[in-house]
């Protein structure tokens, strides 16, 4: 069980803390609730910009990195299309710098020509690498755009278009950051070797002075229900076929989820999972493929992808892939199948669990979608789940009225 502490400042910052002793160590973990679905659709990449230019100084601070390295942290962020998180884990001994900084870039970032054509730069390079010059890298822009016609998913974190990112100026980067990257707008998470009284007195000095911001209430279109099914065919210069199928999932919130969670790792996870043993090793009709879900807040996606063994043509893989799915619609699940795959996630979440940093990541996650306290019961609401709502699920998403197909051929 996860001892979990919570303040919250005048100013809106909410604050979950754990102490564990046993590390010598401390990690903070700034949520902030702005993603990629959050942005103007025609001002795409801003959430993802930010997390660059976060490191790029701020408004005391000129420098993020060489105070992180002096104190013998550690640092890093990510985003996703529904929020930006950053992370900092120092001695136990230096954890104040860890408050300072953050609360600095909170407060504003040092915003300059400068700083935002060298984070610029980084970001396009980077479309570039991942999504355009790299085999396969456009198929989230081009599932995501099929599956998804009013909400703001439609497009990836990494932004619609490079122009987006090129064409914006430091007036719009500006009014990005103080409509979202405000106490009010965050969770922190506090966790390691600190008590949570040290740590409300250093919340209290470093981001108590910071004023809460007008954060716009979040209106996002609702997609309406897929009722037919869709399909793309491209060709690209690549090393062969792949065969992408995304069907629409509930939101993150939604009892299902744990249900299309388990039902992609009965999918593909591992080489007693059926897809792999039923059309790669078996019956040879794919040489890799995979499934997963998109665990969004909103309403997701759960993909398979693979790529036909040579021979095969996309056609008869998507048919074999049907084949396998309507047995899931129509046999009930082996006890010991669905055991395996409780098992394998229980046993993730508790070696997660034991990283102090990982906790913070989760404690601050958990917050955001409920409260912190429901880490300790996430592996209950896996364990829950029955053979009869594998099926009722199954029914309910593998329908053809539901899914989008790329066929993604290779030229030569």
């Amino acid at each position: 069980m996860i001892q979990v502490n919570r303040h919250t400042l005048p100013n809106g910052l909410r604050i979950v803390h754990n102490e564990d002793c046993s590390t010598q160590m401390v990690a903070l973990n700034l949520l902030y609730k702005v993603g990629a679905r959050d942005e103007d659709p025609e001002h795409t990449g801003f959430a993802h910009l930010f997390e660059h230019l976060m490191f790029g100084g701020s408004v005391h601070i000129a420098d993020y990195d060489t105070p992180v390295q002096t104190a013998g942290g550690e640092n890093n962020a990510w985003t996703s299309n529904d929020i930006t998180n950053y992370y900092i884990t120092l001695p136990y001994q230096n954890v104040e710098t860890g408050f300072w900084l953050e609360s600095d870039r909170m407060l504003s970032l040092n915003f300059n020509p400068q700083s935002l054509e060298v984070q610029r730069q980084v970001v396009i390079e980077e479309f570039k690498q991942r999504n355009l010059n790299q085999p396969y890298g456009d198929t989230g822009h081009l599932l995501r755009d099929m599956a998804y016609q009013c909400h703001p998913y439609r497009w990836p974190t990494i932004g619609k278009e490079i122009s987006h990112i090129a064409n914006a100026t430091l007036e719009e980067v500006k009014d990005f950051f103080f409509r979202y990257y405000a106490p009010n707008n965050a969770i922190l998470a506090v966790t390691g070797h600190i008590s949570f009284e040290e740590t409300v007195r250093l919340a209290e000095k470093w981001f108590g002075p910071i004023p809460a911001r007008e954060v716009p209430v979040r209106q996002l279109p609702a997609e309406p229900v897929q009722t037919e099914i869709r399909r793309k065919t491209v060709e690209r210069k690549v090393p062969m076929d792949a065969l992408y199928m995304a069907f629409h999932m509930c939101h993150r919130k939604h009892p299902d989820y744990y249900v299309y969670d388990i039902l992609s790792d009965l999918l593909c996870n591992g080489r007693s999972s059926r897809l792999v043993q039923s059309l790669v090793i078996n019956r040879p009709v794919f040489s890799s493929i995979d499934a997963y879900i998109s665990g969004s807040l909103d309403e997701g996606l759960l993909q398979i992808t693979g790529k036909p063994s040579e021979g095969v043509s996309l056609e008869e893989a998507e048919k074999a892939i049907w084949e396998e799915l309507e047995k899931l619609k129509e046999i009930p699940v082996r006890h010991e199948e669905l055991e395996k795959v409780k098992n394998r996630y229980e046993s993730e979440q508790i070696f997660s669990n034991l990283n102090y940093l990982n906790v913070a990541t989760n404690l601050a996650y958990f917050e955001l979608t409920g409260e912190a306290e429901d880490i300790n019961w996430e592996v209950e609401k896996y364990r829950s789940v029955t053979a009869e709502e594998i099926i009722r699920v199954s029914r309910q998403a593998f329908v053809p009225e539901n899914c989008n197909v790329l066929y993604y051929r290779a030229i030569q």
